[in-house]
């Protein structure tokens, strides 16, 4: 396995980690609505699901300084 390696600087590491914070509360309210039965039970999981995840992984980027779509070759502006 491979180390990571630093890929990104501390205006995208910032970015990264706010928006992965901003991900993971945001899916608050699609829990409840999905616990309380106001959205279909597999809509709101999808959507829960995605926004925890990707929320996650931008905490790992922001915490980590590897950002996936560098490494994969994409150019981002931040």
């Amino acid at each position: 396995m491979s180390k990571l390696e630093c890929n990104i600087g501390a205006r995208g590491k910032f970015v990264r980690l706010v928006l992965g914070i901003f991900g993971l509360i945001g899916s608050i309210p699609f829990i409840l609505m999905t616990s309380y039965g106001v959205i279909d039970y597999n809509l709101g999981m999808i959507l829960s699901a995605g926004l925890v995840g990707g929320g996650a992984l931008g905490i790992f980027e922001g915490w980590s300084g590897w950002c996936v779509a560098r490494a994969l070759g994409v150019k981002t502006s931040i």
